[in-house]
Order: C-alpha cells, then structure tokens, then sequence
C-alpha cells in the first residue's frame, strides 16, 4: 500500500482491573481469585484503536478522560503506540473510567464498567472526530447515544463510511439504526437484544442464529452491512454484498476480553484498505482468534505476526 489506510475511533477509555477466577459468580456468590489482580489499558474505544494501530492503520482517538492518575496513563500508553490524542479530552473534576472484569478458566468473562469522564463525551468530541479526514470511523457505545447519533449524521452527511460496535446494546438502539451505519458489529447476544429478546436467550444455535440475526438487522439498516460475531464459530454477514458465513480460527483461547475489540479493530483496517465485506470479516475473525490466546486487553491485541503465528493468516499488506 502506498498510504496507510486511516482509521480514527471515537469511543471509551477505562483502566481494567481483572481478575482470573475458577469460574464466573453467580447472583450472590463471592469467587477467590486464583492470582493477584492486574490492571490494564481498556475501554472499547481504546482497544479498538491499539487493535487498528497495530495491524498498520494510521490511527486517531477521539474520547474523554478524567484528570487523574488513570487517565494520564491511558493518554500515555495510546501515544507509544502511535496513536494521535489530540482528539482526548481531559475533563477536570471527574474520573476516569473504569472496568471491572472477571475471567473463568476457559477465557469467558464477565465485566461491569464504571462510566467516569466517558459519559460526558458530546458535541465537542463529535466535532473533533471529523476534523481530519479518515477513510473509516469507529464508533463504539461505551458513550452516550446522542455522540453516537451525531456522529452518524455527520458521517452520513460527509460520505465518511462508519464501522458502529453496540456492545453493550444501549437504550435508543433504534434510534442508532435509524441513522444508517455503514457497518454494525454485534454479537449473537447483543444480536437477539436488537431483535426483541433482551434476555439474549438464542432461537437457534451458532452459524444458524447468527445468519438469520444478521439477515434481520441488515433487512433494516437501508443498505448497510450486518456481522454478527460468534466467538468461536466465527461471524455471520449480511448485507448489500450478500449473506456469508464466516468460519472461525481454531485457536486455544485463555481470555476472551479484548477479542471483540480487535474483531472491530481489524474490520475498520481491513475495510480502508480495500477488501472485500467477505475477505475483511474473515481477517476480522483471525484477529479476534489471535487475541483469545493471551491475557489481557490490549497487551492481547495483536500485530500481523502474532495473528500469523496463531490461526496462520497473513494479514493482508
């Protein structure tokens, strides 16, 4: 490629503290955690851009964080990986997020998020994710809807093609999907969410339920792109292209935290640089696969040699 592919990402940045359990707890029950606590760089958005950055986009970082100690780092820890933060807003008074995530011994996981400073993103950060061009924006809902919805409008009005991540499912998703994103990623429960069925509780099983969940939602998008991740089944795709079942990547997976970010990550790349939907969720799956197979948020993102050396894709150049 003569020019890196630009992606620019507006969404949230949280210090994870994770915890590794025998197994997730239930309504009630206290867990011992098997190891001392770790904290780390996270937040969708964040993660999103690390992901983008390391498989080779020129990326920006568009959020808020508090003026503490946590949000210093996270500003820090986004610039060593080349990532532009002129975009961070630093809001005085008030914390910055954070995330509090279990992980079972088979890499599942569990997390609740404290908003802090992420909550307060608005007009500003709108206004100050479009003010260089990009070929794909990222947007993901660990921010309030109205940002969201803004920066459709902008985007739609601009041509800018638009990558939105509804994890989790905010109220007034409809609203969001009314604003026509160019790409909506979820998974098959934030899927089943969208469709009616806040419980997430599946009709159907795997390839079977992530097809019709992304025929659905594609059905109502008005000409955008639907994929519906399925963890280790891989992603189910729909839309103006056509319908594909994407397999997924045979990995041994330790934890599943940042695997989604780096789906949505590696999507936004692969769609800049010119794949095809088909051949761009399929690099999306390898490197939320490579990302399953170390610990962590974004020190599990990969880079295309780690992405090679676990699922044997090559990242496209």
């Amino acid at each position: 490629m003569a020019q890196r592919p630009a992606v620019t990402v507006l969404g949230s940045l949280n210090t994870d503290v994770s915890l590794l359990v025998p197994h997730l707890p239930g309504p009630g029950e206290t867990v011992l955690a098997s190891a001392a606590a770790t904290f780390g760089a996270g937040g969708k958005g964040a993660n999103q851009a690390v992901a983008a950055a390391r498989l080779g986009a020129a990326v920006s970082m568009v959020g808020c964080c508090g003026d503490d100690e946590f949000g210093a780092r996270l500003r820090a820890g986004l610039a060593a990986e080349g990532i532009g933060v002129t975009g961070l807003r630093t809001v005085p008074g008030v914390a910055s997020g954070l995330a509090l995530i279990t992980v079972d011994l088979a890499g599942e996981n569990s997390i609740a998020v404290a908003a802090g400073a992420n909550g307060l993103a608005g007009d500003a950060e709108v206004a100050a994710a479009f003010a260089q061009p990009c070929d794909v924006l990222v947007l993901s809902a660990e921010i309030p809807v109205p940002a969201l919805g803004a920066a459709l409008r902008r985007a739609r009005a601009d041509g800018v093609r638009t990558v939105l991540n509804l994890a989790p499912v905010p109220d007034r998703a409809a609203g969001l999907l009314a604003e026509c994103p160019g790409w909506l990623v979820v998974n098959a429960q934030e899927a089943a969410a969208l469709a009616g069925r806040p419980d997430g509780a599946p009709e159907q099983g795997g390839a079977a339920l992530g097809r019709d969940a992304a025929a659905g939602l594609a059905a109502g998008l008005g000409g955008g792109h639907v994929v519906v991740t399925l963890g280790a089944d891989g992603a189910a795709l729909a839309g103006p292209s056509g319908a594909a079942t994407v397999p997924g990547f045979p990995v041994t997976a330790v934890d599943t935290v940042g695997a989604g970010d780096a789906f949505v990550g590696a999507l936004a790349v692969a769609l800049a640089s010119g794949l095809d939907p088909a051949a761009a969720v399929t690099a999306a799956c390898a490197a939320g696969a490579a990302a399953a197979t170390r610990r962590g948020a974004q020190a599990a993102l990969p880079r295309p040699a780690d992405v090679l050396a676990a699922t044997g894709f090559a990242w496209p150049a």
